[in-house]
């Protein structure tokens, strides 16, 4: 159980701390190294990503320790013969270990793509090692969630949705982490009270069917909560027939009227959503209630809103919960950490490529950068480049897997680079802002794309590929990887 605060130095999986162990014992623990977390492909078959989670990886970098309890967990795990898995000199090593490493990071709210880094992390080799997991879980987790919010609020077409999801998120941490992330990604509230508190997010709520059921009759439930909340009643009109609860809480809106209030609306969770919204949208309209709101959820995501608006559904605010902070249609992004380049302290940089079998996870080696195109409001592409190469003449795209696939970017677009320090030798140099802006910069950030990248079916592949000179580089070194040391490149 957690409740939200920086977590331990042990969130982290045993590898990367016998690696670091191992890289102590040989001496190599000071080789600086860059680092690139990214993913391979959107999730929900989007067209985009939304990259979240920066926040909490500066609280994380921030708060890194091995306090004294994680240190004598350490000492007690042994390994296959029985003796202590890690020295005690290794032991005291984490114990005064403070974090040195530069983080470049891409600001939250912006719209991203597979291949381009969302963090670069540079510095010695054990201290990006031991950041690898949390860094990977805190981001995929956020950009998952951030992402299908976007997609959900997308399809209401301006609708306001609002993030149900508490009840059925995995664990406290990921219920409050995708209360935020939902926020970002467009959701205008959360029922979320706690994540309400801690982030600064518009809580929203009435009540629920057992309040109904408390009583003996559902017009009497309706007027108890008036009188008790008269400025914040939305009735849950399904708990018996859907069509004589409206009837009930326009009798209840009458007399909040009456008391010089107004219903805020009523809500719809179960049934046929389309035909009961428009049914209770004439009643609300005939009995003098045209601003009251319909509220509609029940296990609602993109695909379901589009449909209900498809068939002329009456439903003005959308409560979305498990398909949401689940990330229900796929339930982990799959953002990956791979080394780039490594040299000893002050010498040239060797660049590092990882080899696959499977074309799409062969590694792009060097320290990456991302420039971004625009031109008359609209963004064109993006070119992943190597801040030591720089870039060649001319702005010219090329896609990883097929280097015919090229796109050049006309000479009057502007640029600029998404990458911005965040760290520099474990110092914060940036202060990030508010979720508020974080959330808008979302906004701004999907009306500069072609609407093509929004579809839900078969969207847009917005063009994102690799600078000339950081093509041959890859390809010289996978060629040298396998053997062919008599190829050229170029």
């Amino acid at each position: 159980m957690s409740v939200r605060h920086p977590p331990s130095a042990l969130l982290t999986d045993l590898y990367q701390l016998t690696m670091a162990y191992a890289y102590w014992k040989s001496g190599t623990h000071t080789k600086e190294a860059v680092f690139h977390l990214f993913f391979r492909k959107n999730p929900f078959q989007s067209g985009f990503s939304i990259n979240c989670g920066l926040q909490d990886v500066v609280d994380y970098l921030r708060a890194f320790r091995f306090d004294r309890s994680d240190l004598d967990y350490l000492a007690g795990l042994s390994g296959s013969d029985g003796k202590p898995l890690f020295d005690a000199g290794f032991l005291q090593y984490l114990n005064e270990l403070r974090l040195s490493v530069d983080l470049d990071g891409i600001p939250e709210g912006t719209i991203v793509f597979p291949n381009e880094p969302l963090l670069r992390i540079q510095g010695p080799i054990i201290e990006g090692q031991l950041l690898e997991t949390a860094l990977l879980n805190i981001v995929n987790f956020q950009t998952l969630i951030a992402t299908k919010a976007a997609r959900i609020c997308v399809a209401t077409k301006g609708d306001p949705v609002l993030e149900f999801g508490l009840r059925r998120a995995q664990g406290i941490d990921g219920a409050l982490a995708a209360s935020r992330a939902a926020y970002i990604g467009g959701c205008a509230a959360t029922s979320n009270v706690l994540a309400g508190r801690l982030f600064g997010i518009p809580v929203r709520g009435t009540h629920a069917h057992s309040w109904v059921m408390s009583f003996d009759d559902e017009l009497e439930a309706f007027q108890a909560y008036a009188r008790a909340m008269p400025n914040n009643c939305i009735f849950l009109v399904d708990t018996y027939d859907t069509l004589a609860g409206v009837r009930k809480a326009i009798e209840a809106g009458q007399w909040l009227r009456s008391e010089g209030h107004e219903m805020i609306g009523i809500r719809l969770d179960s049934g046929d959503l389309a035909y009961l919204s428009i049914e209770a949208r004439s009643m609300l309209d005939e009995a003098g209630f045209p601003k009251a709101a319909i509220v509609a959820s029940n296990d609602l995501d993109e695909q379901t809103i589009v449909s209900l608006r498809d068939q002329g559904a009456a439903i003005n605010v959308w409560g979305v919960g498990t398909r949401l902070v689940t990330g229900y249609d796929q339930p982990a992004m799959g953002g990956v950490y791979k080394l780039a380049a490594i040299r000893q302290p002050g010498g040239s940089w060797k660049y590092k490529v990882k080899l696959s079998e499977q074309a799409v996870k062969v590694s792009n080696p060097g320290i990456q950068q991302v420039r971004r195109f625009q031109q008359d409001g609209e963004f064109l592409g993006d070119v992943i480049y190597d801040v030591e190469l720089g870039l060649s003449d001319g702005s010219v795209i090329i896609d990883p897997l097929d280097a015919t696939r090229r796109k050049r970017i006309p000479s009057s677009a502007t640029a600029h680079d998404l990458l911005v320090p965040i760290f520099r030798k474990g110092k914060e140099v940036c202060e990030l802002p508010p979720i508020q802006a974080v959330r808008e910069r979302a906004q701004q950030q999907l009306a500069g794309f072609h609407s093509g990248i929004k579809r839900f079916l078969n969207p847009h592949e917005y063009p994102v590929g690799l600078e000339p000179r950081l093509l041959d580089l890859r390809t010289r070194l996978i060629l040298e990887a396998r053997g062919h040391t008599d190829q050229t490149v170029g």
